[in-house]
């Protein structure tokens, strides 16, 4: 994950400042100093960096941390502030056109994801509860065209192509079109180049000439590093552009550009690409990315991707199952599916506060999800509803069939029935109840995940 490096570094410098007790001045600028080492490491720019640590320090000796009963916590909430000023304060959000549709034209350098981005938009709006549309406005890379149309049949978002006709006028019919048939937003992806060139832009600009966009989006690779911002920059002063969407947040990008951007620009980042699944896109908070680069997780984020993806009935009915002693293989399938809509696992309990250094080198295998429900769907619904009559010859035949081994059959049911045990031992049927709510009645060490 982007910024994990930075994470160390923050961390080891704070536990300094904790074993010291009493902080003198000299301590925050030795503090600030490593603090900015780390920031240069991670890639941010020099500038930023600069400012930053000047800025803790001056509000580190404002608020009178050396008095202060808990010097140490009082300077990590000041990173914290700031970390957050300097990613945008509060989240930004696309502006919404007077009248549909809203338009948003997708540009940057080739490679840089603009055609599947466009497509994870598409989803992310579609799945607000909006009517999204996108246009095919790159007419010069061999096959632009073909590959939207297949992620976009993948979201379920419709294409409005015209072939190499010049884009400028391709947008004009597009929004002509989405205003007649109830399209609220319509997304154009664009062409890129290898590098900002005048030909590139002067191409774009003809497109703002032609219809008025609403939202213009810098689809930035995180692992470009420092060009992240300069290319941000450059698009920025002729286009004057709106947003960010910062790609492959979940790499191993030092996260350099996420701390740079708007401090170099002035625009923020709006979105975050965290996976290859046309779903791996998130909204940017500021303020959430400040806690998980400092160690302390995402927990509202984890819980907007449950209450989004979890089924609120169905986790009701398993916990109703559960407490009457009837929850069965069937269930236990159905939270399997649950739990993978909402992604990795290892993204989703990196979330929890102080899981995501634990996690850094532990391989936390989503091919495991799949065996267990390979096993799972080679049952009878009898076996399924009752797993008690699976002998061995039935056992047998279930990993036969799913291609897995006896022991991985066995290691299921035995597992299934810790966790049976497991419940009815608890007392509380309220705890119970929540924490079939939380995690869908799952939780993933469990079965080895």
């Amino acid at each position: 994950m982007a910024f994990d490096n930075l994470s160390d570094k923050l961390s080891g410098v704070f536990k300094k400042l904790k074993n010291r007790g009493k902080l003198s001045e000299s301590d925050i600028k030795e503090a600030m100093r490593e603090v900015r080492l780390a920031l240069l490491e991670a890639d941010v720019n020099y500038k930023v960096a600069k400012d930053f640590t000047n800025s803790v320090s001056e509000k580190c000796i404002g608020e009178k941390v050396f008095e202060s009963l808990t010097p140490a916590q009082t300077v990590i909430k000041i990173v914290r502030e700031e970390l957050t000023n300097l990613m945008g304060t509060s989240q930004a959000r696309l502006k919404t056109a007077s009248k549909i549709p809203t338009i948003i034209m997708m540009c940057g350098l080739q490679g840089s994801g603009k055609t599947t981005h466009s497509a994870k938009l598409a989803k992310f709006l579609k799945s607000n509860g909006h009517r999204p549309m996108l246009v095919a406005g790159d007419i010069y890379r061999p096959a632009a065209i073909e590959q939207l149309k297949v992620v976009g049949g993948q979201v379920g978002v419709p294409v409005f192509e015209k072939g190499t006709q010049k884009p400028e006028k391709t947008i004009v019919e597009a929004v002509s079109y989405a205003r007649d048939y109830g399209h609220d937003y319509v997304i154009l992806d664009t062409a890129g180049r290898l590098h900002v060139d005048t030909e590139l832009m002067d191409e774009l600009i003809r497109i703002t000439k032609a219809v008025e966009i609403d939202n213009i989006l810098l689809v930035v690779d995180s692992m470009v590093g420092q060009d992240a911002v300069n290319i941000a920059k450059a698009f920025n002063d002729i286009l004057e552009i709106d947003g960010v969407i910062l790609t492959k947040l979940d790499g191993d990008t030092r996260g350099g550009a996420a701390l740079s951007v708007r401090a170099v620009t002035g625009k923020p980042i709006m979105f975050a690409g965290v996976g290859e699944k046309l779903d791996a896109l998130e909204e940017f908070h500021p303020d959430r990315m400040a806690t998980r680069i400092l160690g302390m997780g995402d927990m509202l984020s984890l819980i907007e991707r449950v209450e989004g993806e979890l089924d609120e009935k169905k986790a009701e009915e398993a916990a109703k199952r559960l407490q009457e002693n009837k929850f069965d293989l069937n269930d236990l399938l159905d939270q399997f599916q649950q739990i993978k809509k909402m992604g990795s696992l290892k993204s989703l309990l990196s979330m929890i506060p102080g899981m995501e250094k634990q996690l850094r080198d532990v391989d936390v295998d989503d091919r495991q999800m799949l065996r267990i429900e390979a096993i799972i769907k080679s049952m009878t619904k009898k076996e399924k509803a009752k797993p008690d009559i699976i002998n061995a010859s039935r056992k047998r035949r279930i990993a036969a069939g799913c291609g897995q081994s006896v022991e991985e059959v066995n290691r299921l049911l035995k597992q299934y029935e810790q966790m049976k045990k497991m419940f009815k031992q608890m007392n509380s049927k309220g705890q119970k109840r929540k924490m079939m709510r939380g995690m869908g009645g799952f939780n993933p060490k469990d079965f080895g995940l």
